[in-house]
């Protein structure tokens, strides 16, 4: 069975990517908990966290650290969730983070993740843009 991750790293199925990097790939996840809930994967095929090559641990949490910064710069959250399962809980067998917009009172208690979803390609694409445009501002800096 293929990867569904691998093949959004390799341009084969459609995502709204908002992070493009040699080593990594940052898009929206179709099942958002909240709107801007984006998944970033290393670009090579890695199950969980415990198979990353040590050189991809210091991109992994800076790639990590930027998008959380663009959840806020970019779609106006107060902070964000970061989270990674490793096997248990794991949907697809490729490590990713997940980086969640969050603000007060938006309902997520503890470990209960309910999904929303996206009214229309145009306005994942619309969520996608402002990530990019804030990622953009950051490297600017």
């Amino acid at each position: 069975m293929a990867c569904v991750f691998c093949s959004i790293v390799a341009g084969e199925a459609e995502a709204d990517v908002v992070l493009d990097e040699p080593d990594f790939v940052g898009f929206l996840d179709r099942r958002p908990v909240f709107k801007g809930h984006v998944l970033l994967v290393p670009r090579r095929h890695v199950d969980t966290l415990l198979d990353l090559p040590e050189p991809l641990h210091a991109g992994l949490l800076g790639a990590t650290r930027r998008l959380a910064a663009a959840a806020v710069e970019g779609l106006g959250a107060q902070g964000s969730f970061v989270a990674m399962n490793n096997v248990v809980s794991q949907s697809v067998p490729h490590l990713h983070v997940h980086v969640v917009p969050r603000t007060k009172g938006d309902g997520l208690r503890g470990f209960f993740w309910p999904r929303t979803t996206y009214a229309s390609p145009q306005e994942s694409g619309e969520y996608a843009g402002r990530i990019v445009a804030a990622l953009a501002a950051g490297a600017a800096r």
